[in-house]
């Protein structure tokens, strides 16, 4: 990619709302008869997000909902309970809070140094939960933010396996949901490790992450204009000393799963399915027709306008292989194991 078309891609497009409904539009007549089967997939918010994670450019928007579509039907998030994944909450690595941002966020607390299992697989299980629970519980706030602690991390808390699935959990199937990302008081070692994992990262979201340091006025403004301080956790400078409280938590995210059992819903039944996931295989057979108009996306670039960096590949070289991925029914049937 020449240095002007590398540019011109990363420069955010602004469009009018005829503009943005004629992409919308376009994007429906992609998907095709799927829109109708599955209306909460391929809603309009939902295509508008796509469409905004990938600069307004509807081929790649379009591929990229396909897939998170293709994605969904076999992942089953939805049926995720916090049955399947108690185990990975007991030390509170992963929360949502009890408040939201000003601007009436979700905000989802991380603390990595609190990882208690060593299963890539079902901690991203648990991730994808959090992110459905931050998501369904407030419907009228598309994004969230992330508030990530450094309490107990050290060196032996690095995972870069889980770091680049989260990336493409993320980037891939959460277009638009991060908001802003806050690294509280990361430690020196911390910005080696970052500079490493930002190839999994695509520049958007990257410039979401902001460090934040206690002893930085600067610092100390950006959360005082983000959060209420009475309420904000301790650990984040705040007044608010509860903590996580493991038992009072999994109460609150049962009783979440009652209220969003229905909510959460695809509202694709499972006889549909099939049909369903030939439409989208022959949709991408077209894509991949070197003289369709797709073919450019066949090219397996899953990210925005750029390729990974080659960096990604040495990084990967590192990596022992990924461990098996969970059966998708078992999830739906509430048989998932804890993996050590």
């Amino acid at each position: 990619m020449s240095f002007k078309k590398q540019r011109e891609s990363t420069i955010e497009k602004t469009l009018l709302p005829d503009e943005q409904r004629a992409k919308i539009d376009e994007v429906k007549k992609m998907i095709g008869p799927i829109v109708d089967k599955l209306p909460m997939l391929c809603s309009e918010a939902e295509i508008s997000r796509y469409l905004r994670a990938r600069n307004w450019n509807t081929k790649k928007a379009g591929k990229m909902l396909k897939d998170s579509i293709k994605w969904r039907l076999e992942y089953k998030p939805e049926k995720i309970r916090w049955e399947n994944v108690a185990h990975e909450a007991e030390t509170g690595k992963i929360y949502k809070a009890s408040y939201s941002d000003k601007y009436g966020r979700t905000v989802l607390i991380m603390r990595p140094g609190f990882q208690n299992t060593s299963a890539v697989n079902e901690q991203i299980l648990y991730l994808v939960y959090c992110m459905e629970n931050a998501i369904n519980s407030n419907p009228d706030h598309e994004q969230m933010v992330w508030l990530i602690n450094f309490q107990l991390w050290n060196t032996s808390s690095i995972s870069l396996k889980v770091t680049r699935e989260t990336a493409k959990v993320l980037q891939n199937h959460y277009p638009e949901r991060l908001g802003l990302g806050i690294l509280y008081n990361p430690p020196k070692i911390f910005e080696s490790f970052w500079t490493m994992v930002k190839p999994f990262f695509e520049p958007k979201t990257f410039k979401k992450v902001k460090f934040v340091y206690s002893d930085n006025p600067q610092s100390l403004k950006t959360m005082a204009e983000l959060f209420d301080i009475d309420k904000l956790d301790a650990a984040f400078g705040g007044r608010n000393a509860c903590g996580f409280d493991y038992e009072a938590y999994a109460q609150r995210m049962k009783e979440d799963d009652k209220k969003m059992c229905d909510f959460i819903e695809t509202g694709c039944s499972p006889s549909l399915q099939p049909s369903i996931m030939s439409e989208l295989q022959q949709s991408d057979s077209v894509a991949s027709d070197p003289g369709s108009e797709g073919s450019d996306e066949a090219a397996g670039l899953s990210s925005g306008d750029e390729a990974p960096a080659a960096s990604s590949n040495i990084i990967d070289d590192k990596m022992q292989q990924d461990e098996p991925r969970l059966n998708t029914n078992d999830v739906a049937n509430g048989d998932t194991k804890k993996q050590k």
